[in-house]
């Protein structure tokens, strides 16, 4: 009798423990099935890569002089369709200071240079430009390749320079080293670049925070000496203007 009983607690106890193993079990795999559904449904997160920062835009200038700006201004507002179909779209105008207030800067945006170059030796643009009140041949053209831009708010007073130098990279590297020197001297850097053809033709802007300084520093023996040092080549192209319309 006590052999029995002594077996049938064993027997109890081995099914207990079977029974609370198997509940165990069971919450395992409940546990385990409810995270698999949690992580299905949890949307795979995506990378996002960085916007690639925007390049400057190229540019045409043209300087030119007019015969009476306010009568030249609606000819050339009214030829906006001409420039776009050329990959052309209107940025600024400037006007020389003083008694040059009738020679024009017009800088525009350029996404194509081989229409813009068509299009600025175009018979038909000499023809429309003769209409407006333009006297004689463009003082100066450029296609310009934008390596710095800054479009920061700045002096709507600006001087832009062109001028040739031997090498690029070399001419480059000197002109950074003297930022200092120009912001000392009330200049501060608008655009950097060269032509589309050709890097050993230069064109830069700079906003003029104070006139006397800017020009005394742009007459300088100091500047002349670093301008020779960098490899510029014979002298620049300089015009004064102020940025008389933005688009």
């Amino acid at each position: 009798m006590k052999r029995f009983k002594i077996w049938a607690s064993i027997t109890i106890a081995v099914s207990m423990v079977i029974f609370i193993s198997s509940c165990n079990n069971g919450e395992d795999k409940k546990v385990d099935t409810a995270a698999a559904e949690t992580t299905a449904a949890k949307p795979a997160e995506t990378k996002m890569d960085a916007a690639p920062a925007a390049r400057p835009a190229n540019f045409t200038t043209m300087t030119i002089k007019v015969a009476n700006y306010a009568k030249w201004l609606p000819a050339y507002e009214g030829d906006d369709s001409a420039r776009t179909v050329n990959g052309l779209s209107n940025y600024v105008l400037g006007r020389g200071l003083g008694k040059d207030s009738n020679t024009v800067l017009v800088a525009l945006k350029m996404a194509d240079a081989a229409k813009a170059k068509a299009f600025a030796n175009s018979p038909a643009l000499k023809e429309k430009m003769k209409k407006g009140g333009v006297m004689g041949a463009p003082l100066s053209v450029n296609f310009v390749e934008t390596v710095m831009q800054d479009t920061s708010a700045n002096a709507s007073t600006r001087v832009i320079m062109t001028h040739k130098v031997k090498d690029w990279a070399v001419w480059k590297k000197e002109f950074d080293s003297h930022k200092q020197m120009r912001m000392d001297a009330g200049l501060a850097d608008r655009v950097v670049g060269h032509s589309v053809d050709d890097t050993h033709m230069v064109t830069l802007v700079f906003a003029i925070n104070d006139m006397a300084k800017a020009k005394a520093f742009m007459a300088s023996k100091d500047l002349k000496d670093k301008m020779a040092a960098a490899g510029v080549e014979g002298p620049p192209t300089v015009f004064y203007y102020t940025v008389a319309k933005k688009y």
